[in-house]
């Protein structure tokens, strides 16, 4: 019974702790309702030139409003799937840049850059909606899987 308690305490307590804004990796900080991968770099970068004491110091940092502000001190963190979407948007993300920096060091002309970065844009674009129209299709699913498991119970206490 103790051991019980003691698990269920801990686990309990990882729930609820807060997340340390000076270690906490990009993914851990996607977690957070309202920052994606592009908020957790600014944060990072920040990190690295100030300390940051609490999570309104966040607030000097350009797109860091009261909203966001209040998801990190209230603990508001988003669910599996959207995480997931953040990730994979994030790794999207990485590759376009990637890609734009080796068409910029390729020495082809202003008009072939900008024509190549035009078409990754658009690539990354595309599979960003693809990545979000599946995590809106899981969703979905679930929502149904639900739905059923409580009209199949409903079903079975009124026999």
């Amino acid at each position: 019974m103790k051991k019980i308690l003691a698990i269920l305490a801990l686990s309990v307590s990882f729930m609820f702790a807060a997340m340390n804004l000076n270690t906490a990796s990009k993914e851990e900080l996607m977690t957070i309702k309202g920052i994606g991968p592009v908020k957790a770099d600014q944060i990072i970068k920040y990190r690295k030139s100030s300390k940051i004491k609490s999570a309104d110091d966040l607030q000097t940092i350009k797109g860091f409003g009261p909203g966001i502000i209040s998801n990190i001190k209230g603990g508001k963190t988003v669910s599996k799937a959207k995480l997931n979407q953040k990730k994979k948007n994030s790794k999207i993300e990485d590759k376009r840049k990637e890609k734009i920096k080796k068409a910029k060091e390729s020495g082809k002309s202003e008009k072939e850059i900008k024509a190549k970065k035009k078409k990754i844009n658009e690539k990354a674009k595309a599979k960003k909606k693809k990545v979000a129209k599946k995590t809106k299709a899981k969703k979905e699913e679930k929502k149904a899987k639900k739905k059923s498991k409580k009209a199949s119970k409903k079903e079975e206490t009124t026999k």
